[in-house]
């Protein structure tokens, strides 16, 4: 299952993310965690220190190697100098599953031992200094589209990406690339803001999104956000003495998590799990096409010198029944 956390900057996304990737690792879960915030935070939100997570490998670095592998021998793509973050798989492409090794994730990926067991962790890497008033960070997150763009996953599997803050996951289709997206939000006036926007730009694609209310401190806030989200408030987290503890590097065992937070994360996977009865990897290939043709049309065609049109198989659908090329 992919799944995606988003919310305003400060709304505490980042750690109810960490939160819900703990939580799949202490019941036996395989979880490929990915931090595409341009606040790259989740290593530590995971336990790991400063150094540690400043040695995580970019994928923005390995992204000439994710290319190389993905495309495979799909004739229709000339090289991977013409493959763009969109670029959609076909016949003969590679693919990418979370319970396999390959690659991308020896290039890209690292072990994170948490209580209970382990999770492959990715991060599209921060922005430095060569980066400042030249780069876009929707150009790094571009190797976190591709892949998930070749990713076939299945039940009890799960990819959960910790998305960049605000509405900015709407300068890419990455947006559309999850069963289930998870806005955290605030009991304010601005934490509520990012939810009416994410909805009213997600509404035409069938984006499956629930509220998880944080910071939640007595009825009026509850009362708060269901007055603004409705139905789509699914649950709401209060304070945690274990979270502030997380947050200052002493983290106690998982186990010792409140079990009104050990509910409400379990609550989170259960509507996870749900979708997957609703999947249609017909809408998500037609999705993946659709904005590769915009960004060809827009950007990739001339930036590339080919005709990235060409790339698209018509008769390829992405699935969980679709072998990989060689």
């Amino acid at each position: 299952m992919k799944i995606a956390f988003v919310g305003k900057g400060g709304s505490g996304k980042t750690t109810l993310s960490s939160l819900f990737i703990r939580h799949l690792a202490a019941e036996g879960a395989p979880v490929v965690a990915v931090d595409a915030d341009i606040n790259q935070h989740l290593g530590a939100a995971l336990g790991l220190d400063e150094t540690e997570a400043a040695a995580l490998p970019a994928m923005g670095e390995h992204l000439r190697l994710i290319k190389d592998y993905l495309r495979g021998a799909n004739p229709r793509i000339a090289s991977a100098d013409t493959m763009i973050k969109t670029t959609p798989p076909g016949e003969g492409s590679r693919l990418l599953r979370v319970q396999e090794d390959n690659p991308v994730y020896d290039a890209c990926a690292r072990p994170v031992e948490l209580d209970g067991g382990a999770v492959r962790l990715m991060v599209t890497g921060p922005f430095t200094d060569a980066d400042l008033g030249v780069a876009c960070y929707h150009s790094k997150t571009g190797a976190v589209e591709l892949c998930l763009n070749h990713l076939v996953d299945g039940p009890g599997e799960y990819v959960v990406v910790d998305m960049t803050a605000g509405s900015d996951s709407f300068a890419s289709g990455m947006f559309t690339r999850f069963d289930m997206t998870f806005l955290v939000a605030e009991p304010t006036r601005k934490g509520v803001s990012v939810y009416r926007q994410y909805k009213e730009y997600a509404r035409d694609f069938g984006v499956a999104l629930k509220v998880v209310g944080n910071k939640v401190q007595g009825t009026d806030d509850l009362d708060f956000l269901r007055a603004e989200a409705g139905d789509d408030l699914l649950v709401t987290v209060g304070h945690s003495d274990w979270v502030r503890a997380m947050e200052k590097g002493r983290p106690p065992r998982f186990a010792a998590l409140e079990d009104s937070n050990r509910l409400a994360l379990r609550t989170l996977r259960e509507a996870a799990d749900a979708t997957y009865e609703r999947r249609d990897w017909e809408r998500y290939t037609r999705q993946m096409v659709q904005f590769h043709l915009k960004n060809a049309q827009s950007w990739g065609n001339e930036r590339t010198g080919a005709d990235l049109a060409a790339q698209v198989d018509p008769g390829f659908v992405l699935g969980e029944s679709v072998t990989a090329g060689a």
